[in-house]
């Protein structure tokens, strides 16, 4: 029996054998800047916490407030001030780099560590004998940079994580203006990292996308945040990860940033548009495809962007002898 002829569930499929094992399933949203939605799958209403798809917006204030420009931060590590990063030693480095410009030290950094996401480079720490600090911590070059935004705006810097410190209340105010919808209205919760987390419905996330992009022609903060991935896409995410695949595959025409539990934003802007996606079960191994299907539907990938991605389209399944057994692939569609 063919996998069409099994009557399963549209979503991202897990086969093995040529059997379907198990189905993501998959809410998505495309929308304009004014919050128009264009396209879908699933309920554009579904209320999703943005967790790391929100650290480009968080990061707008470090252009706008001084940041950047006061401790004179590059685009590498603004990038990286972006990033879900792997733990890679270069993502280690640059993160370290900025706590040297701000003046702190690594003891400022109120987020714990974890192995590097990056097998190798955590198994590579492992046998060194190296130790684990917050550095490694994929979230580091973030709250290294927002140390910095304490430290301009003349915020304690001991107490940046609290959600009545100034520091959440200016990331509070950039997401107001993107997703459109109201302080009262937005969810907030702690996220894995410490910082405050942000919940609204799919909808607004993907207006939220399509304005960055928009603003992006006109202001500098969007503009020099955006432009910082789209040059350093191995600061975004790195070795194996759609964030720096895509920007690297559309040079920074297309950025999208991925946020836990099976979630994944993109900004578009010469198309005016922005996506938003959740995995209802927070399956982060079907996002990838399902990311790459949303691209593939909208027809925004030239051939050779949309050969450079081949391998998130259909992410093969290994066992434990290295042998491809099965795989993962998207199959849904977009309803106008």
């Amino acid at each position: 029996m063919s996998l069409s002829q099994q009557g399963i569930l549209e979503g991202v499929w897990c086969t093995r054998g040529g059997v379907v094992e198990s189905v993501h399933q998959v809410h998505a949203v495309v929308a304009t800047s004014s919050g128009r939605v264009v396209a879908g799958v699933g309920s554009p209403d579904w209320m999703t916490v943005y967790r790391s798809a929100a650290k480009p917006f968080q990061a707008i204030p470090l252009v706008t407030d001084g940041v950047v420009d006061r401790f004179g931060l590059d685009t590498e590590e603004l990038a990286l001030a972006a990033a879900s990063h792997n733990g890679e030693p270069e993502h280690v480095s640059v993160a370290e780099r900025i706590l040297r410009k701000v003046g702190l030290p690594v003891e400022a950094l109120k987020l714990g560590p974890h192995p590097p996401l990056r097998p190798e480079a955590a198994e590579s720490l492992f046998r060194s004998g190296g130790a684990l600090t917050p550095l490694h911590n994929n979230c580091s070059g973030q709250h290294a940079a927002m140390l910095g935004l304490a430290l301009v705006n003349g915020w304690p810097v001991e107490t940046y994580l609290e959600e009545r410190h100034p520091l959440q209340a200016r990331m509070m105010e950039e997401m107001v203006r993107f997703t459109g919808v109201r302080k009262e209205e937005i969810r907030t919760m702690q996220d894995g990292c410490g910082m405050v987390a942000f919940g609204v419905p799919l909808r607004n996330m993907a207006r939220s996308f399509a304005l960055l992009g928009e603003a992006s022609r006109e202001e500098e903060g969007p503009a020099r945040i955006l432009e910082a991935m789209g040059s350093h896409p191995h600061m975004v995410g790195g070795t194996g990860r759609i964030c720096t695949a895509l920007g690297r595959a559309t040079r920074g025409r297309i950025i999208g940033k991925l946020g836990a539990e099976g979630v994944y934003g993109i900004t578009i802007p010469s198309e005016g548009l922005g996506v938003a996606l959740k995995i209802q079960d927070g399956g982060i191994r079907a996002g990838d495809a399902a990311t790459v299907r949303v691209l593939d539907l909208l027809g925004v990938l030239d051939t050779e962007e949309a050969q450079a991605l081949e391998v998130f389209r259909r992410c093969p399944v290994h066992n434990t002898l290295g042998e491809r057994v099965g795989e993962i692939f998207a199959n849904f569609t977009l309803e106008p």
